[in-house]
């Protein structure tokens, strides 16, 4: 499929994702207490890490070094976040925005993979990758464990989305309709998991 060809993604969403996983590096970093310098760069590793390697498996050009507002949206974000007061950010902001940044990045790169002519299962992948690998890079970088490697539900969050997406677009259902709702059911997983403490069970079975 031509890139002519391809249907378009709404560019306003696919910067608010961005945004919004920008925002949780940032936050992080200031957590951390960094320098701005340092904020900025979680910024935009956490905003385009997973766009990214999806971008690389699905042999599409990487997105945000052609789109000239994505950069300087997540400088943006380290710069909100440098400048406000920390209170702005104290308590459970970091895991909501997290929330809502998977869930946007999971319909985002789930609706790419699909406008690339991958498979249904392929694109739930390339949906997960895309929600789940920037805030791995992120937690990596800070030094400390992977959300992914807690039982807590966060990828299964952006597995329901994915597959949500692949279930609308199979019964040809209006983007309108399936990308909102997609994103909606994931967040709410995922806003569970942070409430609740909703969790999966992990493996117990014995070795001997």
């Amino acid at each position: 499929m031509t890139a002519a060809a391809l249907p378009a993604l709404p560019p306003l969403l696919d910067l608010a994702g961005t945004a919004v996983f920008a925002l949780t590096g940032a936050l992080l970093a200031a957590r951390l207490r960094q320098t701005f310098v340092t904020m900025s760069f979680f910024a935009l590793v956490t905003g385009v890490g997973g766009g990214s390697v999806r971008d690389l498996l699905i042999g599409a050009p990487v997105f945000w070094v052609r789109d000239p507002w994505v950069a300087p949206v997540c400088l943006g974000i380290a710069l909100l976040a440098w400048f406000t007061p920390r209170r702005w950010w104290e308590g459970q902001l970091l895991e909501w925005a997290d929330a809502a940044g998977l869930a946007a990045y999971a319909v985002l790169g789930t609706a790419k993979a699909l406008a690339f002519g991958l498979a249904p299962v392929p694109a739930m992948v390339m949906g997960v990758i895309t929600g789940c690998v920037g805030g791995v890079i992120r937690d990596v970088l800070a030094g400390r464990p992977s959300i992914i490697m807690r039982p807590e539900i966060y990828v299964t969050a952006a597995a329901l989305t994915s597959a949500l997406c692949v279930a609308g677009t199979a019964l040809n259902l209006p983007h309108a309709v399936i990308w909102p709702a997609a994103a909606l059911a994931g967040f709410a997983l995922r806003g569970a998991a942070i409430r609740g403490g909703l969790a999966l069970p992990a493996y117990g079975r014995n070795s001997g």
